[in-house]
Formats: structure tokens, sequence, C-alpha cells
């Protein structure tokens, strides 16, 4: 199978950093039925910030609002998945720096059964001209 690039929406929650926080929230997403493609999430100062990327933008909205979450604005970042192979995740930094592209953030994991995923973020302004270098859909 070969790589795929494709963009994804996905929300910024700023949420405290104490013991258990993601797990209840990734719980009560769990219970309303959201399917996150991805999660990521990181200290910011004295809070924590948690990045969803649902299956689903319109269901993930919805129970954000029933969990009173102030899920901030839409944004898009890209997903890549492919068979695993030294410098997979190499290619796609390279593409972006050759076209003068500066990748924000990236997170990229084997999944031990020969295939690889990433997320991966660009500057807004960038989007469009990413996807394009990438071939993404």
């Amino acid at each position: 199978m070969a790589d795929t690039i494709r963009r994804a929406d996905y929300f910024s929650i700023e949420v405290a950093n104490k013991v258990g926080e993601g797990a209840r929230l990734l719980k009560e997403l769990r219970e309303q039925g959201v399917n996150l493609v991805a999660f990521t999430g990181f200290p910011s100062g004295r809070r924590a910030q948690v990045d969803f990327i649902p299956a689903d933008t319109a269901q993930f909205k919805a129970a954000a609002k029933n969990m009173r979450l102030k899920a901030g604005a839409k944004k898009t970042v890209f997903l890549a998945q492919g068979e695993d192979r030294p410098g997979a995740i190499a290619e796609i930094c390279e593409k972006l720096a050759a076209a003068g592209i500066n990748m924000t953030a990236m997170d990229a994991v084997a999944s031990g059964d020969g295939r690889y995923g990433a997320i991966f973020w660009v500057k807004p302004r960038d989007v469009n001209r990413a996807a394009k270098v990438l071939g993404a859909s």
C-alpha cells in the first residue's frame, strides 16, 4: 500500500494540567461515540494543551458542546500513513524544506506491523502549499 497524506481537522483545548484530566476527557468522548484519528497533549505553562483529531468533525463538535468544552476554532493538521521504512518521515520533511515550508511540529510512530503513522502541522498560511507539495488530499 502506498503512503497517503491527507488534511484533517483538529481542535485544541486548554485544560488543567493534573492527573487524570486527559483520561476524563477521552472517557467522555468515548461515551459519546467519538472516534479519534489521533490525540496528542503536552504541558503549556501551568495548564496543558490537548489536540483532538476526530474522524467526524460534526460529531466531535456536538460532543464538545455537550461536555461544555471550549474547543478552539477548527484548524488543519496533516495525517501521513504508509509502509514503514528507514527515512519515511524524512521524505516528508525534505519535501517541505525544499519548498521553503517550515513544519511546526510532528508526532510519528511505527505501528509494529510494518506501517507508520504521523501527524504534523505547518503554519496556517502554508497549509494549501504544503498539501500541493505533498500531494495531500
